[in-house]
């Protein structure tokens, strides 16, 4: 379509403000964006949408617009909620680089104009399947004629013989055709979000392909576009966060008119993904006002009366009090220059120039991972309530009141259970360069335990922290153990500790690839069996003993005396 074709709809409420000769143009899609740099997203030919929150003075309207017009941008269309106008600052900078503006009525919503420019593209480039696009937005109304995604996929059936999956980063299946056919198993979701999540962070070119068993899979990203981001180019920021379409079908061979019809479908599926995450708002703020008053130290009654009025918005119909647990979670990137992109994990470090603030991701994970992984749809996790500041994410779960016999202490959220179904996907999300713990707290009655177990949660994370591993849990049970220690053990110590005692043989492995250090942690974990040690290392006993004879030779320590043991076992819990 062309650009001057939106001026002929009254309904979109567009307002032409320059670039008169430019509305020849072909508009090739639509991207709705508040980021200050958003050129990794955009593919050129695209009616860009903004609400303007990248503008912090006049200054920054050339960059945005120059980035813009070097991406091909077809033209730029400017909602006036934020300002009550399109700043002239704006106006000029398009007018310099020729790009057209539109001033979008502040009455008039994004979701609106997307639909309209994807059902005309579909429907210039598909021909007869605009009418499947067509009948997609019907059913992506809200009313009671809306069927959410779940319709759109039964449409990409038994219109065009697609069957397709919306699937969380996590692997949860957010939604799937609801005609005959075989359920997509738990284990293949993870499996695709896995492979999604690895393409994402090596930047292979979408859609992404997997081939599973006998079935081949197009792996096409869902963006939402309500975020904001604060103008940050960085994937990490979104990549655990965004949703994908899984297509039973090899798109490598797809003409360029199919590939256009499912990113117009990815579109509108992004409509209903903005909708749930504006249905959070209410939840998210009750969160972050218990947290402020929770850390401020505020009467208990207080805090108790801010619980009385989340407690209906996240159990509606609940007639008694519930328990809440605390859930805290932490997401940390490293720099490219090694090191944490951000304060460490107590709390030092800087904001160097890689640093991606992790609190919005974790927040993202927390409401999706605390889920119940058997529950499918977009909406489970209304009952869930979680506030971010900095890296770390605090999640408020309830939990109906339990029976009298009963003294809540097993019930709700368990650690060891928690990222049981998601840590493969994660895993590969965080890929080589970012960490994910989190900490569990026991269920508390009243709001004067509230504190206690918001700290009861956070020292869980920091056991969960020491330990190895992308992706890690602890909870409040584990708390009693040792473990609960090395956390809290001064870093100078911590290294002086493991250095005497392992830097020997990390420089024997270095010299002799000897695999002392592995061999250690097997032998440890194995508590001690030779035999068990052997076959788990697939070595003969004799190789194994002369490994350990050699451990204890470099380090003057005995591995038959318990103290050497437990020394040896702290040294790598704390390296």
């Amino acid at each position: 379509m062309r650009l001057r074709a939106l001026l002929d709809t009254d309904a979109l409420g567009l307002r032409l403000l320059g670039g008169e000769d430019e509305l020849d143009r072909t508009v090739r899609g639509v991207m709705t964006t508040d980021l200050r740099d958003p050129s990794r997203y955009l593919a050129g030919g695209e009616l860009v949408l903004t609400g303007l929150a990248w503008r912090r003075d006049a200054e920054d309207s050339e960059p945005f617009v120059r980035t813009l017009a070097g991406a091909g941008v077809a033209g730029v269309a400017a909602g006036t909620a934020e300002f009550g106008y399109v700043p002239e600052d704006l106006v000029v900078a398009c007018a310099r680089h020729r790009m057209p503006l539109f001033a979008v009525h502040e009455s008039v919503a994004f979701a609106t104009i997307t639909e309209h420019v994807v059902r005309q593209v579909s429907g210039e480039r598909a021909g007869d399947l605009a009418a499947v696009v067509d009948r997609h937005r019907r059913m992506m109304t809200s009313g009671p004629a809306g069927g959410g995604p779940d319709v759109v996929l039964d449409l990409l059936g038994s219109d065009l013989d697609l069957r397709a999956w919306v699937l969380s980063p996590a692997g949860r299946l957010i939604a799937g055709p609801k005609v005959a056919g075989p359920a997509l198993p738990a284990e293949v979701c993870a499996r695709l979000a896995a492979e999604h999540l690895t393409a994402t962070r090596t930047g292979r070119r979408k859609p992404h392909r997997v081939t599973l068993g006998s079935a081949t899979y197009s792996l096409f990203p869902i963006r939402s576009s309500g975020r904001s981001s604060q103008g940050s180019r960085d994937v990490r920021e979104t990549v655990l966060s965004d949703w994908l379409l899984a297509v039973e079908a090899d798109a490598g061979d797809w003409p360029e008119e199919r590939l256009d019809l499912l990113q117009g479908v990815t579109q509108l599926i992004a409509v209903e993904r903005d909708r749930r995450d504006a249905a959070r708002t209410v939840r998210r703020r009750l969160a972050q006002e218990v947290l402020e008053l929770v850390q401020t130290g505020a009467a208990p009654a207080e805090i108790a009366a801010r619980l009385r009025v989340a407690a209906p918005v996240l159990l509606p119909g609940l007639g008694a009090a519930p328990l809440w647990q605390v859930v805290v979670a932490r997401v940390e990137w490293e720099q490219a220059g090694g090191g944490p992109a951000g304060p460490s994990v107590e709390g030092g470090g800087g904001r160097g120039a890689g640093y991606v603030e992790g609190g919005p991701v974790a927040q993202s994970l927390l409401e999706e991972i605390l889920v119940n992984p058997l529950a499918t749809g977009p909406e489970p996790s209304d009952r869930i309530a979680v506030a971010h500041t900095g890296d770390e994410a605090v999640a408020l779960v309830p939990l109906p009141a339990v029976s009298s016999e009963h003294d809540g202490s097993e019930a709700g959220v368990l650690a060891d259970v928690l990222l049981e179904s998601v840590r493969d996907p994660l895993s590969a999300g965080l890929d080589d360069d970012g960490r994910l713990t989190l900490g569990v707290s026991a269920a508390v009655h009243s709001a004067e335990g509230l504190r206690g177990a918001l700290e009861e949660a956070r020292h869980a994370r920091r056991v969960a922290a020491a330990r190895p591993g992308r992706v890690c849990a602890a909870g409040h049970q584990e708390l009693a153990s040792h473990v609960l220690l090395l956390p809290f053990v001064p870093d100078d110590v911590r290294r002086a500790f493991t250095a005497r005692l392992l830097d020997p043989l990390r420089d024997y492995d270095r010299r002799h690839r000897a695999e002392l250090i592995p061999t250690l942690e097997a032998f440890l974990d194995c508590d001690g069996s030779w035999t068990r040690c052997a076959s788990r290392l697939h070595l003969h006993v004799n190789t194994l003993r002369y490994r350990v004879g050699r451990i204890e030779q470099l380090t003057s320590r005995d591995l038959s005396r318990l103290e050497d043991k437990l020394d040896f076992f702290l040294a790598l819990r704390m390296s």
